[in-house]
């Protein structure tokens, strides 16, 4: 991670050096808290736009909402923010990272005061899955962990402590030789992967995960229009693993990861083995629209 010089806490930009938190914060001992992962781009024309702010923001405050957790800005008060500090970086293209967590004052399970803090980082970073990876497709493996149960994990929040689960998940199959791994949801069909959505193609459709288990991402919901307003039919319908090992092609799409695609899942070779047409046309779409070259899809760009 490249260290920037400033990083937004609590209304306020200070050095990020200083940018410091209690050992006793309970989000540190017991996992509730809230983030999001934002991406600022360079724009074909030279100037810089946050990709579907208002929409990572819109989340960050559903998450706090099933979390319980009251955020001490307005949706405005950080969306601004989260410009303010791009700029005072003068980054123009970033990784964001938005997070609401409870402070010290209290430790247990249950605590009377609930002190919400709110901090925003941003910093330069490339390919979450690697350059190689977006071009040529990763190997990916089914991990043992599965998903989260819906009435276990509060699967529709981006909750701090639930990513035990996809870290656990990421370790394992990369201790393999894997490049990623996918979790199952607790009934054995397909979720997600451990920070990223899933689509596979099969004989020109296009289907994904339905939101049940899975994290309703924002990148998977702009591939989704992307991908109709293409021509191409999409499905949100369950699917299972020898599905997706017989599927015509499959990418994961994800903030991080953006739209990376597959070329393997558990030593089974996805389609051709490597990037398929319509994984190939949904991704030059995408990073075309996040750049703005796209008309119609500046609608999700919120410039600097």
């Amino acid at each position: 991670m490249k260290k920037v010089d400033k990083i937004w806490m609590d209304g306020k930009l200070v050095n990020w050096d200083d940018a410091r938190i209690h050992v006793l914060t309970h989000t540190l001992h017991y996992g509730l808290g809230v983030f999001e992962g934002i991406r600022c781009y360079l724009c074909h024309d030279g100037t810089s736009a946050v990709f579907r702010l208002t929409e990572h923001i819109d989340r960050l405050f559903d998450s706090a909402a099933i979390g319980m957790m009251t955020i001490p800005f307005s949706k405005e008060d950080l969306c601004t923010a989260v410009l303010e500090t791009l700029r005072v970086n003068k980054l123009k293209e970033a990784y964001i990272r938005p997070i609401a967590f409870i402070s010290d004052g209290e430790m247990g399970l249950y605590v009377s005061n609930y002190p919400v803090r709110v901090a925003i980082a941003c910093w330069p970073w490339g390919a979450y899955l690697g350059e190689e990876g977006l071009a040529m497709g990763i190997r990916a493996k089914i991990s043992s962990f599965t998903r989260h149960h819906v009435n276990v994990g509060m699967t529709k929040a981006k909750i701090c402590g639930n990513y035990v689960n996809s870290i656990l998940a990421k370790r394992e199959v990369i201790s393999a030789g894997y490049d990623e791994a996918i979790l199952l949801d607790t009934e054995g069909y397909i979720s997600e992967a451990s920070g990223e959505n899933i689509f596979i193609v099969k004989d020109g459709e296009l289907k994904t995960t339905p939101p049940t288990s899975i994290l309703k991402g924002i990148t998977r919901d702009a591939i989704m229009e992307i991908a109709r307003d293409t021509g191409i039919l999409v499905a949100e319908q369950r699917f299972s693993r020898d599905e997706l090992y017989i599927a015509d092609e499959c990418f994961f799409t994800g903030t991080a990861a953006e739209v990376t695609p597959v070329r393997e899942v558990d030593d089974r070779t996805i389609g051709a083995g490597k990037p398929g047409p319509i994984t190939k046309q949904l991704q030059t779409n995408f990073f075309a629209a996040a750049h703005g070259k796209i008309e119609k899809y500046k609608k999700w760009l919120t410039c600097l």
